[in-house]
């Protein structure tokens, strides 16, 4: 028997979010089309809109209320495009030539570290939202470098190198272990903060506003540069992040 309700309805705008997602899988790849020509610039550029349209399109979802499981499905999908296959294959181009078949097997262990960091983020999310549901929701940091930390990470030498185009290029060998080694934190167990849990006083918010502007300018001024100060500022917190793990498992065994 016919549906007399007919067929649902759903407003343009809603559609907003996953249109966001999809702009961000086309900048993703054209980022790979750029690196193809040796046009490496606009390629890691292409990188950094998709992780700004990767940050924008779940908040988008929940303020218009058009959050699905299609729209998870389909985010989780496009940043393992985004920030496990592009990064991976910009810097075999850039850089891991020299290497041969050893820069292809650091690509693939990235490739696959970050499908691993995803899977494992997936299983949280709906951990998380059972929680919820029965009334036990706790902020809490990520298991591991996220996806999108872990792309800008993987392309430090490469900021660095436009900075200082006259210096000597990182060797092949070395940026093939620093791959595998951004890739083993994005599968590592240290928790890392988590910025949807972070709150500020009201009183502050004027200071945010203006720190996210500054940001902003800086980077549009001095992109490289200000990429390597956010990725060398992340890298400090993984390393009190690290530490601060470290004692507290010292500790539990103490016990």
């Amino acid at each position: 028997m016919p549906d007399a309700r007919g067929p649902s309805e759903l407003n343009l705008v809603q559609l907003l979010p996953n249109l966001m997602t999809i702009a961000a899988m086309c900048s993703g790849l054209t980022g790979i089309r750029f690196a193809t020509t040796g046009q490496f610039g606009a390629a890691v550029g292409m990188i950094l809109v998709a992780a700004l349209l990767d940050g924008l399109d779940g908040r988008v979802a929940r303020l218009l209320h058009s959050e699905s499981e299609i729209g998870a499905e389909l985010d989780s999908l496009v940043d393992f495009v985004n920030f496990g296959v592009a990064p991976g294959l910009i810097i075999y181009l850039w850089g891991l030539h020299g290497v041969q078949s050893g820069g292809w097997i650091a690509t693939l262990v990235y490739a696959t570290c970050c499908l691993l960091r995803l899977a494992r983020f997936n299983i949280g999310n709906r951990v998380q939202s059972d929680k919820e549901a029965a009334g036990d929701s706790q902020a809490a940091d990520f298991t591991g470098v996220p996806s999108p930390a872990g792309a800008m990470l993987a392309m430090l030498p490469i900021y660095v190198s436009f900075i200082m185009p006259q210096s000597a290029q990182m060797p092949s060998w070395a940026l093939a272990v620093y791959l595998v080694l951004i890739g083993g934190l994005m599968i590592s167990r240290i928790p890392t903060p988590s910025f949807k849990s972070v709150t500020v006083y009201a009183d502050n918010v004027r200071f945010v506003v203006v720190g996210f502007v500054a940001l902003v300018a800086a980077l549009l001024t001095f992109p490289w540069q200000t990429m390597v100060a956010v990725a060398v500022g992340y890298i400090l917190i993984l390393i009190k992040s690290a530490w601060q793990f470290r004692k507290n498992r010292k500790g539990l065994r103490g016990l």
